[in-house]
């Protein structure tokens, strides 16, 4: 009884995290579609990479979190955080900027 208890805590635990993921990622993009470049990696300018290193920094420490989560309750890895670290680094020169980048994905988020 007492590994079940434990289990539904943990669980429960990860969807909370889940949910903070979700937030601080929204609110990280919509400082991104306003305009602020650096969350996902596709300039080399220091200062805007600073701006967002306490952004990803955030959203690192609790992927980690709800991945050690998963892993513990024997489910897939957190697939939200995959795609973003996945659409995040250097692109072309005619690729759609951070702003629009950033917009696209609030839009997906709220579908």
């Amino acid at each position: 009884m007492a590994r079940a208890d434990r289990l539904e805590r943990m669980d429960r635990r990860r969807e909370e995290a889940e949910g903070e993921y979700r937030e601080a990622l929204i609110a990280a993009l919509k400082v991104t579609a306003a305009g602020q470049w650096g969350l996902f990696g596709h300039t080399r300018d220091k200062t805007h990479l600073a701006r967002a290193k306490p952004l990803l920094a955030g959203l690192d420490e609790l992927a980690e979190e709800i991945d050690d989560l998963r892993d513990k309750l024997d489910l897939t890895p957190f697939e939200l955080h995959a795609e973003f670290l996945a659409a995040r680094g250097p692109t072309h020169s005619h690729a759609v900027g951070e702003p629009k980048q950033a917009q696209a994905w609030l839009d997906r988020l709220a579908g």
